[in-house]
């Protein structure tokens, strides 16, 4: 967007009034105003109008015949009947700009990591109108992670959405540090939604590391933060990332996680009276997931001629008692370009990343691979579905070798394969010679069910 594009988006989000109404009600979550005429999305401040209170913001999230229903951004506590709601912008937008790097924000766009303020920023839509399909480029280069179960067999594309499906305590956070520090990504941008306080200061200093937070910008809404709060960080970390693309950059968004993303939509759903549709969620909850989602990807050219960048979403999905067949997961499940799954089993096992490659799927996969990388992982495929076809026969004694050339080279080479798709902390993995090992590995075993097959006949 050009400096004058983003002055015109300014002034059009300016009240050419000072509009004011006052609390009459406060119920649950949210606060009925009287008098209010503003637009749903309006940010407005609330009380203040008494000696040493400071006003507190919120916006408009609804409104009826009689009151205009507006959700505080901060606790509700204080609030009282009469006081003053003062509109204060009509269009969310939030100032980003490249002093963001190696910097954590709030869902305000504020810094909250005590290191100063941010300056030399420009206004940027919050909720920009969504890019049309034939803006969007094809997906034909592949973003290598550092994690080599990810390159080898479920490969990335520049401008993929790919959720990771996972239960608590199964490596998550890992593969997710491992990736921003390790992906050849221009700039990352880390939205942690709804976490634990704790885990957010644990995240940046051991899963992002110093090398890893040099090139990337943290949004931070925590579990006790309001539910607008946490919406508006996952908006703001796509507008920050839409910034970076807009210059011609390659973003990696991380987002962890979808899941709650859409708790806190529920809940603003619920408190302006939306029925509960699907085992709770509210209809807006999938809408706006579709919305969130569909912000990532690349761009054929930038807003002023140039090769177009790309945003590169990751998006964790939290799946309960490992069920994947709940409502957000059914539904990212099917706006995303793939997917990994995080199993409990392997994770028992110490295998990490805890990646089940079989039940993986990217599907950009065979457009960023090379013929004989696309080869390689089908067969790496083929092996370890061989595998799991005879695992409890192995397990328990009662294979019979030599009933299947297949199974049999299966079995031999599963401890290979495992130790190609284990990965230590501190290992780091060079994506050309991970390659070239698959590549030689199943060469040589298809090699030999061939000449075996050969033998029999």
């Amino acid at each position: 967007m050009t400096p004058f594009a983003l002055a015109r988006h300014t002034l059009a989000g300016v009240e050419p009034m000072r509009i004011a109404g006052s609390v009459v009600a406060v119920r649950g979550l949210s606060v009925l105003v009287d008098d209010l005429p503003v637009p749903t999305g309006s940010l407005v401040s609330i009380g203040g109008h008494r000696p040493g209170c400071e006003p507190s913001l919120g916006e408009v999230v609804g409104f009826t015949r009689e009151h205009a229903i507006v959700m505080p951004l901060g606790a509700i506590t204080g609030i009282s009947p009469g006081d003053r709601v003062v509109g204060q912008q009509n269009t969310p937008t939030i100032n980003v700009g490249d002093a963001m790097l190696g910097r954590c924000i709030n869902g305000l766009g504020q810094p909250i990591d005590l290191k100063g303020d941010l300056t030399d920023l420009s206004p940027r839509p919050l909720n920009p109108q969504p890019i049309t399909p034939l803006e969007r480029a094809r997906i034909t280069r592949r973003l290598t992670t550092g994690v080599r179960s990810v390159d080898l067999m479920t490969p990335l594309g520049r401008g993929q959405r790919l959720g990771i499906f996972a239960g608590p305590g199964v490596g998550k956070s890992t593969v997710l540090g491992t990736m921003v520090q390790r992906s050849d990504a221009d700039v990352c941008v880390v939205a942690l939604i709804g976490e634990r306080g704790r885990e957010v200061k644990d995240f940046i200093e051991h899963s992002l590391g110093p090398k890893g937070l040099e090139r990337s910008i943290v949004v931070a809404a925590t579990s006790d933060e309001s539910p607008l709060m946490r919406l508006r960080a996952a908006k703001v970390a796509c507008t920050v990332a839409e910034h970076f693309r807009d210059q011609g950059r390659d973003v990696l968004l991380v987002m962890d996680s979808a899941t709650r993303f859409a708790h806190a939509q529920r809940q603003v759903g619920l408190s302006v009276g939306e029925p509960p549709a699907t085992k709770g969620y509210t209809p807006s909850v999938f809408s706006q997931l579709a919305l969130l989602l569909e912000r990532a990807g690349s761009l054929e050219r930038t807003p002023d001629g140039r090769r177009g960048g790309s945003i590169t979403g990751l998006y964790t999905i939290l799946v309960e008692g490992d069920d994947m067949t709940e409502p957000i997961a059914d539904a990212c499940r099917g706006i995303l370009d793939g997917h990994l799954i995080l199993s409990r089993k392997l994770a028992q096992k110490a295998h990490y990343p805890a990646v089940d490659v079989l039940d993986s799927i990217s599907r950009v996969a065979d457009d960023i691979s090379d013929p004989d990388h696309t080869r390689a992982r089908q067969r790496a495929a083929r092996l370890l579905a061989l595998y799991r076809e005879v695992e409890d026969l192995v397990q328990i004694g009662a294979y019979a070798r030599g009933s299947s050339v297949e199974h049999d080279i299966a079995i031999e080479l599963q401890g290979a394969l495992n130790a190609m798709l284990r990965q230590g902390k501190a290992e780091i993995s060079e994506f050309g010679k991970a390659r070239a090992d698959l590549i030689a590995l199943t060469s040589a075993a298809f090699d030999q069910i061939e000449r075996s097959r050969k033998t029999k006949k």
